[in-house]
């Protein structure tokens, strides 16, 4: 099975999206799609009709919306994320 796609939505100055893309990094992912919502307006509609939320970073793994750096770290600490990059998880 191959890993999940992972779509993180950022802005050029974010420190928590440098943080979610070091902690993703660290556990193996090589390749992350970054949309700058600061570039495009469209696109910020768009991530915060997919995700009712209006902060940065938005981390989709596969389908799955995370949600933020700290739901990230949430999902780490509770050995959910690496299942969920191997694509074994849900």
């Amino acid at each position: 099975m191959s890993a999940p796609r992972v779509l993180m939505y950022t802005t050029a100055v974010c420190p928590y999206c440098i943080r979610a893309e070091s902690l993703l990094r660290a556990r193996g992912v090589a390749g992350i799609e970054k949309i700058r919502i600061d570039l495009d307006a469209a696109r910020r509609d768009e991530m915060m009709e997919k995700t009712s939320r209006r902060t940065v970073p938005q981390i989709f793994i596969g389908d799955t919306h995370v949600g933020g750096y700290d739901d990230l770290v949430a999902l780490d600490q509770a050995d959910r994320l690496l299942p969920l990059l191997s694509g074994e998880a849900r």
